[in-house]
Order: C-alpha cells, then structure tokens, then sequence
C-alpha cells in the first residue's frame, strides 16, 4: 500500500492577519506539512491553539517582531527541529525539522531569503548586500545538505531566476529579484544537487507565477507576475513527486497574501 506525503508552503504575509485564509486552505487541501513564512509575530504570540484545532499538533518556530518569521506546522511528529541559521544575519528566516516517510526521514528546510529592498546595487543598499550575502551563504551551505540526500527546501526565496519566472523578463532585468547578479546566484545554488521541483513539473517554456504585487488592482487580468516562491528537493526526494499545485486563487480572497501556497505530494 503506498504511502503519502503533502506539504505545503505558503509567504502568508502575518499569521494573525490570515488565520482565516490558512483555516480555508486547510479545508480545501489538508496538507501534512505547511510550511509558512513572513509570520510577522513573536513566538509568544504565535496562534498555536488556532493551528492546533485545525489539525497541527505539531509546529516548529522562528519568529520575532517584524517582517520575518518561519514556522512548520505538522499532522505529524517533528524531529529535530531547529532554527538552523545558514546566513549570520540575526534575522528568523530559516527553520528545519525532519518528518517521517516511506520508513526514513524526510529533512524539511524552511527558507525566507531577504526581499532586497528596491535598489539593485549593494554598494549603496544594505538590504541588497544583505540578501545577496544571504544567497551566497545558501550556495556554501547546500553542498553538505544535498550529499546527505532525503531533503525539501521550500520557501520565500525571493528570486525569479528564469526569464518564464517573470511577466517581462527584458522590463524586469534592472528590478529587485530578477537582476543577473541574483538570478546568477540562484542558478549556481541549484546547481549544487537541488531539483527545481516546480520547473520539473512545469518545464520551460510554460510561465509559472507565485506572487502579484498589491499594487497591480485587476491582479488576474494584467497578470504581472513573479515565480519568488520554490520548491526544491535532493533528487531522491524528487523522484517521489508526484504532484505540484500552485493555488492562485488564493490570491484572488478578501485580503490576501501577495503569494499563493504551492502544494506538493510525495508518493511511496
């Protein structure tokens, strides 16, 4: 009899504002694990008791005040969780925790890289110089982590590296997650043993989306979108796939998220 797994992960863009938005999608997807970030809330006043009635009885988080924040919420134990810090930035953007499947573990990395503020150039804008520091940290980090095999990294990373990743890749080469200085990077991280996960189910030349901006206000018929959120995988892992949701209704609720959850089944 086959085993599965779905997990889920999702920029909700603060916990507390869209507890009903994550109450939804559980009814409509009931994932095992989601993975959320930019929770946006101490871990003190994380909604623990709300998520727990949803189904979670299991969560793992790094979060503080502000615009950051990780967590795994799981319908199954967690094990070895930890609030891994692959940049020395000291910011709660990274989280990882292993789940059991098809008789092993499967390790979950949960990302949130640094948007990057609006100007390209790190010389004059720190926030550029901490997400391009922050990318070269994961490019020395995941040789180690994909050699080991059974690895998902998913998350936020705030980078839309292929020119069907973006609405007009010519406009977009000089903005904020699309220039070659990041796109670069990302393509040398996953070619350190990482699987696009997404891409392998829907190759190139097909345009996948995950996040429209707010100030787009027909945000589905202009469709001015950006692939910033990713799954990727150790190609053990990738092979169990054996199916890839992106939910962009979700963007179309009552005061949505910017991004949409991309949902993903592991099959044993």
């Amino acid at each position: 009899m086959s085993e599965r797994l779905v997990l889920a992960t999702w920029n909700v863009n603060s916990i507390r504002s869209r507890l009903d938005h994550l109450a939804r999608f559980v009814e409509m997807r009931a994932p095992d694990v989601i993975c959320l970030q930019e929770t946006r809330c101490p871990d003190g006043s994380f909604p623990s008791a709300a998520v727990r009635a949803l189904g979670y009885e299991h969560m793992t988080l790094n979060s503080r005040k502000g615009h950051h924040g990780v967590a795994i919420l799981s319908r199954r134990p967690l094990t070895g969780a930890t609030p891994e810090q692959i940049a020395s930035q000291e910011e709660a953007r990274q989280q990882r925790a292993g789940v059991a499947f098809a008789g092993g573990l499967v390790t979950v990395h949960n990302l949130y890289v640094p948007a990057g503020g609006d100007i390209p150039d790190p010389a004059v804008n720190p926030r550029f110089a901490a997400k391009i520091a922050f990318l070269d940290a994961m490019h020395a980090w995941s040789p180690a982590v994909t050699g080991e095999g059974g690895a998902i990294l998913v998350g936020d990373l705030n980078v839309a590296p292929l020119p069907e990743d973006v609405w007009s890749h010519r406009q977009l080469l000089d903005v904020v997650s699309h220039t070659p200085g990041e796109t670069g990077r990302m393509v040398d991280i996953l070619s350190c043993g990482w699987v696009d996960v997404v891409r392998a189910a829907r190759p190139v030349p097909e345009k996948v989306y995950t996040w429209w901006s707010y100030r787009s206000r027909d945000w589905r018929e202009s469709n001015k979108g950006r692939r910033l959120d990713h799954v990727w995988a150790t190609p053990d892992i990738a092979a169990r796939v054996v199916s890839v949701e992106i939910m962009d209704e979700t963007r179309g609720w009552e005061r949505p998220s910017d991004h949409v959850p991309i949902v993903i089944t592991l099959e044993a």
